[in-house]
């Protein structure tokens, strides 16, 4: 399965479509990106090293509150950094969410070590903390001083959290099952820059954060991804490893493997530019949600997004439930020249982690059967809404 558009539709993710198209999510450049990269053209600093990568760290800390930032060429790249800045080791086990886009998963097998896959709970679409709770209080035991997976025999030393679709884990639960079982917690926020959880922010609520600013993600840098945490070593060893692991950048000494992860100062300027605009865009993104919800709750046959009380989503895909196909439902929007998508293949019966553990799945392949994530590019109008609800009705 392709991670956005169906081949029928004849434009790109993250990309306008053809004139009068409604794409699924797209950049919305409207402030400085221009200035910014005239600057960086201007003054030669186009390369890894720059002004604004240090602005553009500094700008998302301080917007989820963290005390450090390190900027990465991808959130997939933040995402394998920050297993290795927590200490994760070949062999271990990370439970992950199963229903997600397939990269957390990816960055855990990089590293050398497992996933072990956590169904979705049917309320919000979240890492099932529940399903969480049980594998490890019954499906694990304790093996000199060390958590043991009892199917697999391997240690189990993380959590990865997928904050999905801009709406947060439960994620109390689940920080008191990471203290009870020794364990650390690295949320991928990709999904939910701007989202909270009881009023704290989504990517500062476990030991580390990450964040992609890909073409279709809330703001974007032309690609890139950052890690946030309040773990000055754990800051510091992202850095190390994510720019080749230099110990002396003169006589260019490298005592550990490291890797190309850097962000280009021209990407920087453009995230710094969007990172201004970013209130406005959650502003958006949740007036986009709240006209879907409003024009959708009594259609038969539909379900609309949930949003738990404790949560303040960003909606970065608004998504619906259908009764009937989402597949044909999709193709008959794409014959409107409205793109939408069904949720991701859970990766339980994605052919590459087929024989990897998982704890449920039914949960995931529902939903994943079931759901539709609508147009929900920052500059949605509300006559296209309107003209999106109308071809689901009919």
């Amino acid at each position: 399965m392709t991670d956005f558009a169906p081949a029928s539709m004849s434009f790109e993710p993250g990309a306008a479509g053809p004139k009068g198209s409604i794409p699924l999510c797209v950049p919305h450049i409207a402030g400085n990106e221009w200035e910014y990269v005239k600057e960086c053209l201007d003054t030669n600093w186009v390369s890894s090293v720059g002004p604004f990568v240090d602005r553009f760290e500094s700008s998302v800390a301080d917007f989820v509150g963290a005390q450090f930032g390190v900027a990465t060429s991808s959130g997939t790249a933040a995402l394998h950094i920050a297993l290795l800045a927590a200490g994760i080791q070949p062999d271990d086990e990370v439970l992950v969410s199963d229903l997600t886009f397939i990269a957390p998963a990816n960055a855990i097998r990089y590293i050398g070590a497992w996933p072990i896959l956590i169904d979705a709970e049917p309320n919000y679409w979240q890492m099932d903390v529940q399903k969480l709770s049980d594998f490890l209080t019954t499906g694990c035991e304790w093996t000199n001083r060390s958590l043991i997976n009892r199917n697999t025999g391997r240690r189990v030393t993380a959590i990865l959290p997928v904050h999905i679709l801009g709406h947060p884990v439960d994620m109390d639960p689940l920080l008191e099952l990471a203290r009870r079982f020794d364990l650390r917690v690295i949320e991928d926020a990709t999904e939910s820059l701007g989202a909270k959880y009881k009023g704290r922010p989504a990517g500062h609520l476990g030991d580390i954060g990450c964040f992609s600013f890909n073409g279709n993600k809330i703001i974007t840098a032309g690609g890139g991804g950052m890690i946030v945490t309040d773990n000055q070593e754990y800051a510091a060893r992202a850095k190390y490893l994510s720019t080749q692991a230099k110990d002396d950048s003169i006589e260019y000494i490298h005592n550990e493997v490291g890797f190309n992860y850097r962000l280009t100062n021209v990407q920087a300027a453009i995230g710094c530019a969007q990172m201004e605009l970013l209130p406005t865009f959650i502003e958006r993104k949740r007036h986009i949600a709240s006209s879907y919800s409003k024009l959708l709750e009594n259609v038969g046959g539909l379900t609309t997004m949930p949003r738990a009380d404790w949560a303040d989503p960003v909606y970065w895909l608004y998504t619906i439930l259908t009764d009937a196909s989402s597949r044909d439902c999709m193709r008959k929007l794409a014959k409107k020249s409205i793109q939408a998508r069904p949720l991701w293949q859970p990766l339980h019966l994605s052919p590459v982690y087929e024989s990897i553990q998982v704890e449920g799945g039914n949960v995931a392949e529902d939903l994943n059967k079931r759901a539709l994530s609508l147009p929900s590019s920052v500059s949605l109008t509300d006559v296209e809404i309107e003209e999106i609800v109308s071809a689901i009705i009919s």
